[in-house]
This record gives C-alpha cells, sequence and structure tokens, in this order.
C-alpha cells in the first residue's frame, strides 16, 4: 500500500490530541442521544421521515465533504489547476437543482425507502436486484477509499500504525451508526461540515498569506505551469492540450451532464437524506439548499492544492516521494501552530468518517431492504430488519477494511473515485432518465440497460483504454468517455429492448414517470409562510445563476 511521504509527520502535542479526544467524544454522545428516537426500522433507515430541510441540506452536501473530496480535490487542483472548478460548477450544481425539482417528488411522492427501491416499482424485480447489488458493491468500495486515505494520512501525520487508524475511525463510525441509525449519522455530518470548515478556512487563508496573496499564488503559477493552468476553459478546444486531458465537449457531456447527473441523481448516500426530511417540500429542498455551501467550497479545497503546489514545486513529480494526494498534509505540517493543528487534524478525520458513514448508512439500507428484506427474508417482523440493519452495518464497516486495498493503486484517489462512478452510477442515471421521461420504457428495457451500461464503461475502461487500443490523455479524461460511453449504449439498448418487450400497463405508472401523480406527491406541508427561502424553484435557479458568476474570473 503506496504512504505519504515520511517528511510530512506533524508536531502535534497533548494540546491537539485533547481537541480530537473532545470531538470523539460528542460524536459518540450524538450517537446516543439519537438512540432513543430509533424504534421502528424506518427510524433506523430513514430517521423516520421527520427531519426539518436545514438539517438535511447541511448533511446532504456534508456527506459529500469527505475526506476523499477535500484530499481528491486538492489533488486536482494540484494536478489540474483552475480546470477542477468544473466539478462543482458544472459537474455539482445543476444535477442538485435538477435533483431537488425534477426528482425528488418521485423519489419522495412514491415512499420509497432507497434508490434500487423506485426501480423496482418502476422495472420490476430483476432492475431493482441487479441495481441493489451494484450499488452494494460501489458503496463499501467507496468507503474503503475513506478507510484507506484516512490510514495513510494519520500514519504520515500522527505516527498512527495504518491497522491503528482504520480500526479506531472504523470503531467510532461503526458504533454511532449501530446505535443511533440514520439520525446520528446526520447530526453528526452537520456537525463535520462546521468542524471541517474550521479547519480548511484557516489553512487556506493562511497558505495565501505565505504565498504572497491571490495575486503572488497565481504570478508563481502562471510562471510555471502558464497562464492556461488558472483558467477553467482556456485549452479545451477540441484537439487542443490541457492538463486536464479533456474538451469542452467531454467536460460538458461526460462530466456536466452524464457523469454529473449519474451521480447526484442516483447516489443513495446523497439521496437518503433528502428522503429523511419531514415532508416533500423540506425534501425539494435539501439538495438546494446544499447547493449554495458547494458552490464556496472550492475556495477552501482546490485553492489549498494550488497553494500546496507553490510552496512544494516537487508535488506529484515521480522522483520527490510526494504525490498530489500529500497537497493538505504538506500545508498542514508546513503552516499551522499547535492548537489550530489539532482542529485542522479533527477536521480532517472529520471528513473521513462523514465520507465513510453516507456510505455505510445507505449500504445497510439498500442491503437489508432491497436484498435481504426483499429477496431472502421476506415478511419478517420489523424488529428483525431493524436488528439486522445493524448487524449488516458491521459487515459494512468491515468489507470496507477490506477494500480500502483497492484504492492503494491510485495515487490521485479522485481518480478512483471518478472511475467508478462512471461505472456504477452512470448506467443507473440512463436507466432512470429514459425510465422517468418515457411511459413506452419496459421492464426488460431497465434491466438490460442498466448491465449493457455498465459493461460497457468497464470495456472502454479496462480493455480499450488501459489496454492502450485507444489513447487518451488522463484518467479524468478516461472517465468522462467511459461515461459518455456508458449512456449512449445504455440508452441505444433500452430503446431497442422497449420496442420489442412490452410496457406495463399506464394504470400502474402513477407517481413513476413524469406527468404522472401518486397522492403521495401533493404532500406538500404548509410551513406557515411562503418566504422566498421555502420557495424550491427560486433556490434552484438562484444556485445555478450564482455558481455561473463564479465561473467569470476563471473564464477569461
Amino acid at each position: 500500500m503506496q504512504t505519504l511521504a515520511e517528511g510530512l509527520r506533524l508536531p502535534t502535542n497533548g494540546l491537539d490530541y485533547t481537541i480530537l479526544a473532545i470531538y470523539f467524544a460528542v460524536v459518540l454522545g450524538i450517537g446516543f442521544a439519537a438512540r432513543a428516537s430509533v424504534r421502528t426500522s424506518l427510524d433506523f433507515f430513514l430517521s423516520g421521515r421527520s427531519l426539518p430541510a436545514w438539517v438535511t441540506g447541511l448533511a446532504f452536501v456534508a456527506a459529500n465533504l469527505g475526506a476523499t473530496e477535500i484530499l481528491g480535490m486538492a489533488a486536482n487542483g494540484a494536478q489540474y489547476g483552475a480546470y477542477t472548478v468544473h466539478w462543482y460548477w458544472i459537474g455539482a450544481i445543476p444535477a442538485m437543482v435538477f435533483l431537488g425539482l425534477v426528482m425528488m417528488p418521485f423519489y419522495y411522492g412514491s415512499k420509497v425507502r432507497s434508490v434500487p427501491e423506485f426501480l423496482l416499482h418502476r422495472f420490476g424485480p430483476s432492475s431493482h436486484l441487479l441495481s441493489s447489488v451494484i450499488f452494494a458493491v460501489s458503496s463499501v468500495l467507496i468507503a474503503g477509499v475513506n478507510l484507506y486515505a484516512m490510514a495513510i494520512v494519520l500514519e504520515a501525520l500522527l505516527g498512527w500504525p495504518e491497522w491503528v487508524a482504520i480500526v479506531v475511525a472504523g470503531f467510532f463510525v461503526l458504533a454511532y451508526i449501530t446505535i443511533g441509525g440514520l439520525s446520528s449519522a446526520i447530526y453528526n455530518e452537520v456537525l463535520q461540515f462546521f468542524v471541517i470548515l474550521a479547519a480548511l478556512i484557516p489553512l487556506t487563508v493562511v497558505g495565501l498569506k505565505r504565498v504572497g496573496g491571490w495575486g503572488g499564488l497565481t504570478d508563481s503559477l502562471t510562471g510555471s505551469h502558464g497562464g492556461e493552468f488558472l483558467t477553467a476553459w482556456e485549452g479545451t478546444g477540441v484537439g487542443s492540450a490541457n492538463p486536464l486531458g479533456a474538451n469542452w465537449l467531454t467536460i460538458v457531456l461526460g462530466l456536466g451532464f452524464v457523469m454529473s447527473f449519474g451521480y447526484w441523481t442516483t447516489n443513495f448516500a446523497e439521496v437518503q437524506r433528502a428522503l429523511s426530511a419531514k415532508n416533500l417540500s423540506a425534501a425539494k429542498r435539501t439538495p438546494l439548499i446544499a447547493a449554495f455551501p458547494k458552490i464556496f467550497i472550492p475556495m477552501v479545497v482546490i485553492v489549498p492544492g494550488l497553494i500546496a503546489l507553490v510552496m512544494e514545486p516537487a508535488l506529484g513529480k515521480a522522483d520527490s516521494g510526494l504525490q498530489y494526494n500529500d497537497a493538505i498534509p504538506v500545508l498542514m505540517r508546513d503552516l499551522l501552530p499547535n492548537g489550530v493543528l489539532g482542529i485542522a487534524v479533527t477536521g480532517l478525520l472529520a471528513a473521513f468518517m462523514a465520507g465513510m458513514a453516507a456510505n455505510v448508512s445507505s449500504f445497510n439500507t439498500v442491503f437489508t431492504n432491497d436484498i435481504w428484506g426483499a429477496y431472502l427474508k421476506k415478511d419478517r417482523e420489523d424488529a428483525y430488519y431493524l436488528k439486522t440493519g445493524r448487524v449488516v452495518t458491521a459487515v459494512g464497516v468491515l468489507i470496507g477494511m477490506g477494500t480500502a486495498f483497492i484504492a492503494s493503486s491510485f495515487s490521485n484517489i479522485m481518480n478512483y473515485l471518478q472511475t467508478l462512478f462512471s461505472f456504477f452510477n452512470v448506467p443507473l442515471f440512463v436507466v432512470f432518465i429514459i425510465g422517468m421521461f418515457w411511459k413506452r420504457t419496459t421492464p426488460a428495457a431497465g434491466f438490460w440497460g442498466l448491465l449493457t451500461g455498465t459493461a460497457a464503461a468497464m470495456i472502454n475502461y479496462f480493455w480499450l483504454y488501459k489496454g492502450g487500443v485507444i489513447e487518451i490523455p488522463s484518467d479524468q479524461g478516461a472517465n468522462f468517455v467511459s461515461s459518455i460511453v456508458a449512456f449512449v449504449v445504455g440508452a441505444v439498448v433500452m430503446i431497442v429492448v422497449s420496442y420489442v418487450s412490452e410496457p406495463k400497463p399506464v394504470e400502474k405508472l402513477a407517481g413513476l414517470v413524469y406527468g404522472t401523480r401518486s397522492p403521495g406527491m401533493d404532500d406538500v406541508a404548509a410551513e406557515g409562510d411562503d418566504a422566498w427561502y421555502r420557495r424550491p424553484a427560486l433556490l434552484g435557479w438562484g444556485a445555478i445563476v450564482l455558481a455561473a458568476v463564479c465561473y467569470v474570473p476563471f473564464s477569461f
């Protein structure tokens, strides 16, 4: 397993460890406090659908702001420069708005407990089982990425052996989810969101001061990497070379549409937070509220990657011993005093735990409800499934420990994550989007579209790209192409199969296809007023406009 550089050991002292211990105590305290509200399986898996929009919104963005996001996007910033902002302003915000305004009424209104369960209603058991297995596998793989990243960071920064770091963090995640269920995970994610910001903001501010402010940063990087390194769109013409290895077409279609919409609209680790909201109005606003902090996350994630590149010019070079993943640890080592260092380490650990908890809590829901309860042990009493969920949580953590070793072959963990998304989330998205907007889509089309889309992405990546059959400049460029291939193949197969197989009767599609409604879709509880912040459409368009404005400084 690859490790971070030896020279990254931090000068931590008793104050730093005290801050860390206090955080662990609070995490477990939240778990025990949430235990009182867990009486049924719905309480355990979806918080009894009782949480307010501001809580689910912050949990939504925190679940994504894991350590893989922090380390991976800082690594992308150091490796690809300002091109990395595409992952946020075109690769997240539009899809989050689409989820809130278009897809949440179908998810929440149909009263499903998971994303695969929606496929059960729309396409039948074959698509349901296949999507459940795919999602369960991807969840534990991504949980393993968080554990791997955390282990190598804590080994380098604090001197903890990898197995100690894995066991300690795994134990705390296991404890507070097993005790308090999804409510515990969500309230801890709200706490973790603020702890993460408390770690990243000082790191960014002090780092900018060290390199001479924004002007000093841009002057240094322009001199060493050229002006295009600090622009979002320059050099992305078809046939042009740029650090990202992608042109505007693959960025817009591969990242901005297929990969982005595939992740944000079908990834149950995110959707589960919205499904736990107290009513449809709150569920719709969950991803929209999350979109606003998401717009500004690049300032404290990508910018530190650029700062690290100025302070450590050898970052990412083969003979330096420093990988791009080392960007954040390099800044922590060089910039932060004790006390603040303890907050930064705590924030990093909080990020690992948030990312892992999101995937473990979604894994236990899908496996218990969509695999175990649907096909292996049907029609048991509710207490049985509540107990099963707790056992599956422990199993998910243990499997995540094993899959951590798979991530060790990637020097940039974000490349690995994007590869997984192109394999698993994009095929799910094409099945959802066609099935949700075309009544003629048949159950057979859902199954074969999902299967062939997944296979096509894997063939493109492992055989065509890794096998050297086609030449793509970077792993990220290959992921964008794999996503487009998965979407096109899955869509074509679905259309063809739909015309040669029998569709569901129209009367069975109520609330499952756009233009139809179910009784649950009218459940928009009045909240006392018609304030602007309770209007989903206004929130959604506001987020898109704000994201577009943020592009301006990086576009010219």
